[in-house]
């Protein structure tokens, strides 16, 4: 696992020893960054992070804050790890709490985001309640976009006034887009 471009191009990062944490495929990776193309000083979440690999990813192609959420232990330290390899402690925040709980602490302290990507443990039909606590939160900026990585059986639905503008399939990932149609 890599950082795939920016400042930290082919910076390797930690990776997991176990199969509990599923890091997104570096060909999901380069898909989701090629179709945003331009993240430069944006404040990205990655909730249910894992490695830390999306948002890293993020910040280095110019992101300016990153924050993780994630209540694994495993998770937890290879985040902390990765965060020290890339030397992006101070672009960083950690919150090592399960991802209701954080994005209802993120929701108090009135955060917000312009990308926030959701990757849930597949086959745990979390996606949707994930997406719902983030709007009923306000964590996602005007402009911003929601980025889910699912399995194509958990189906997505929209919370009211966002919708899909795109979806892409790799084997069994998929990757779906949301956006606030309140423009």
């Amino acid at each position: 696992m890599r950082i795939i471009a920016g400042t930290r191009k082919s910076l390797r990062l930690a990776t997991p020893k176990g199969e509990g944490i599923r890091p997104a495929l570096d060909k999901v990776k380069e898909a989701i960054f090629n179709i945003l193309w331009n993240v430069e000083g944006l404040r990205v979440l990655d909730c249910f992070a894992g490695t830390g690999n999306i948002g890293l990813e993020a910040l280095s192609r110019g992101a300016s804050h990153a924050t993780f959420i994630d209540s694994g232990r495993e998770a937890i330290e290879l985040i902390r790890k990765n965060i020290a390899i890339c030397k992006f402690e101070a672009q960083t925040t950690l919150i090592p709490y399960a991802a209701a709980t954080g994005i209802a602490k993120l929701g108090r302290e009135s955060a917000q985001f312009d990308l926030i990507f959701v990757d849930p443990p597949y086959n745990k039909n979390l996606v949707n309640p994930s997406i719902r606590q983030i709007v009923d939160a306000s964590l996602l900026a005007p402009e911003g976009k929601i980025i889910c990585e699912h399995f194509p059986k958990e189906v997505l639905t929209p919370p009211e006034g966002y919708e899909l503008t795109d979806e892409r399939k790799y084997g069994q990932t998929l990757i779906s887009f949301l956006s606030s149609n309140s423009k």
